[in-house]
């Protein structure tokens, strides 16, 4: 399961979330240096963890390297509400108590989310009659 992301590894994977193409150390720091003072070598640093940890993947690009996400924002949301929900001594109430934070839009998301997921279960059954 991925653990949370630090603040400035967040602030650099937003960017290449964002971004979605392969990019430089040099394009995302100059990105993140319209918020904040930053050195080039704290954002290589950043860029170097997150390969490390399997966040990025990067190829050669003359002297530098050029890197791309490994999986979505999605994803990596959606795993981190997985670990946060398993880990719970009473899941039923865990995601009770998380619906009563959601807002009125969040909510229709979530509808929507399992209208697409029961309609696969749907075209599945219907798909396969015989294995049922």
């Amino acid at each position: 399961m991925p653990r949370q992301l630090g603040e400035l590894e967040d602030a650099v994977m937003t960017r290449v979330w964002r971004w979605n193409r392969p990019v430089t150390v040099r394009e995302v720091l100059e990105d993140l240096q319209q918020e904040r003072s930053i050195a080039y070598t704290t954002v290589m640093t950043v860029m170097d963890n997150l390969h490390q940890k399997g966040w990025v993947r990067r190829e050669v690009d003359g002297r530098a390297y050029r890197y791309t996400a490994v999986s979505t924002r999605a994803a990596y949301s959606a795993a981190l509400m997985n670990e946060a929900w398993s880990t719970s001594d009473n899941p039923a109430a865990a995601l009770v108590a998380f619906f009563g934070m959601m807002s009125q839009e969040q909510r229709e998301a979530l509808s929507d989310a399992v209208r697409v997921i029961q309609g696969d279960d749907q075209r599945d059954e219907q798909a396969h009659p015989l294995e049922r």
